[in-house]
């Protein structure tokens, strides 16, 4: 499999669900500082010009947890999504919170031109970040963790992509000591061999 990453961004989650999968990969990365997702060569590998994709022997694959989904389902003794259809569902019920929400709200600082053309409106929407990720913080925290984890004890894909999110808060404005269980999950997952291999490969800052 390829995946097609760029550093930081949510394509990492794949990355570490991946390494918790067992899943063998060469991770191509896609250079934004020139805009290289703009550019036709990537837009045939993934027409909506973001990361992450994957390239599998079926095809390729886009969008997070539509890719976390997949590789919790071909890396079954990974246990990487609960068995019972009650429990997957809310654990994906996470995840798309995090797409929906969450990851609109971090990219109303960066991401401001894709909703409004004037820079007023580019900066009140960034002025308004670190607000809406404080009160996803608060859902986060009161509602997302059963535990170290996501599910309680056991490692999911959904905190391969709570993990990456949780990334960005200190550049949003947020201070993780306000939400302790947020902070423990982060510690949680930097201890995973899965965190220490991107790390080590430079996909996350």
């Amino acid at each position: 499999m390829k995946l097609h990453y760029a550093p930081g961004t949510i394509s990492i989650a794949v990355a570490i669900a991946l390494h918790e999968g067992g899943l063998k990969f060469d991770a191509i990365p896609v250079d934004f500082k020139f805009k290289a997702q703009t550019q036709p060569a990537y837009r045939q590998i993934n027409p909506k010009g973001r990361v992450p994709a994957l390239e599998t022997d079926d095809g390729i694959l886009t969008e997070t947890g539509a890719i976390l989904d997949y590789i919790a389902a071909i890396a079954p003794d990974a246990r990487l999504m609960p068995e019972g259809p009650f429990q997957a569902a809310q654990l994906r019920g996470v995840m798309y919170y995090l797409a929906s929400t969450m990851h609109v709200n971090h990219a109303h600082r960066l991401r401001g031109s894709r909703w409004a053309d004037t820079a007023t409106a580019q900066e009140d929407m960034r002025a308004k970040v670190p607000e809406t990720m404080a009160e996803s913080c608060i859902y986060i925290e009161q509602h997302c963790l059963a535990g170290p984890f996501v599910t309680g004890d056991r490692i999911t894909v959904a905190d391969a992509y709570l993990f990456v999110v949780c990334s960005w808060l200190e550049g949003d404005g947020i201070d993780v000591v306000a939400y302790p269980r947020i902070a423990a999950f982060r510690d949680a997952m930097e201890a995973r061999p899965s965190v220490q291999a991107v790390r080590a490969a430079g996909m996350l800052r």
